[in-house]
């Protein structure tokens, strides 16, 4: 099964460079070592935004271009908007991103990864799988 992985999990395996290696960016290697890592523009985009060093830019860049973005069609724009209004009446604020990435999970059936604890709030509301990372200490 495919896993959408969230901006959190990416920017933390592409920015740490010593220490030990979380649980979340250890998941997130063996989810590319198995071809199971799901990607979109708006994540794509998030991670490289507000990265001022050219060269930074470019490398990160190039790393994530071994990953294809899956397309978005309008139905999945409509269902994230649906989400952000059924969250906002409870009164919990997210992102567009976040939404559309809670309507990618619902639209296409495969759970996320993020640290974000937003979306375990989102989850009362909305029908999305969050994954944890294995225990691996």
């Amino acid at each position: 099964m495919k896993v959408l992985v969230d901006t959190d999990v990416w920017s933390e395996a592409l920015r740490k460079k010593k220490g030990k290696k979380s649980d979340y960016v250890l998941e997130l290697i063996d989810l590319i070592q198995e071809g199971r890592v799901e990607i979109i523009g708006p994540i794509r985009m998030e991670i490289l935004s507000g990265i001022r060093d050219t060269a930074t830019f470019k490398a990160f860049s190039e790393k994530l271009s071994a990953f294809l973005d899956r397309n978005l069609d309008s139905n999945i724009f409509v269902t994230a908007a649906k989400f952000f209004n059924v969250c906002r009446s409870k009164g919990i604020q997210g992102s567009n991103t976040d939404f559309l990435i809670c309507a990618c999970s619902v639209q296409w059936n495969i759970p996320i990864l993020s640290k974000d604890k937003d979306y375990e709030l989102y989850k009362k509301h909305i029908p999305i799988e969050v994954i944890q990372p294995r225990k691996r200490r």
